[in-house]
């Protein structure tokens, strides 16, 4: 199981911002295989080598996986619009 970290003071913020009820639930499918629930998917362009999963509406969670310390990194959390 991985666990959840952040990258910096405001991928924090926005991840509480938008944490709820349904979206813990959802990160604890994440956190059991960071590449294969809700959608995950790999990004390209400036944003390579980054992960991307939905929460529904119009929220998602930009992310790093470290499988070497298990943990799934934040980077973002928002509008689809978010890095775009």
């Amino acid at each position: 199981m991985y666990k959840i970290t952040t990258r910096t003071k405001r991928a924090e913020k926005q991840f509480h911002q938008f944490i709820n009820e349904k979206i813990a639930e959802r990160l604890e499918l994440l956190k059991q295989n960071p590449r294969g629930k809700l959608g995950a998917h790999k990004l390209k362009g400036k944003l390579k080598d980054k992960w991307s999963c939905w929460f529904g509406a119009d929220v998602r969670m930009i992310y790093e996986i470290d499988d070497k310390n298990k943990e799934i990194i934040i980077i973002a959390v928002g509008s689809h619009k978010l890095y775009l």
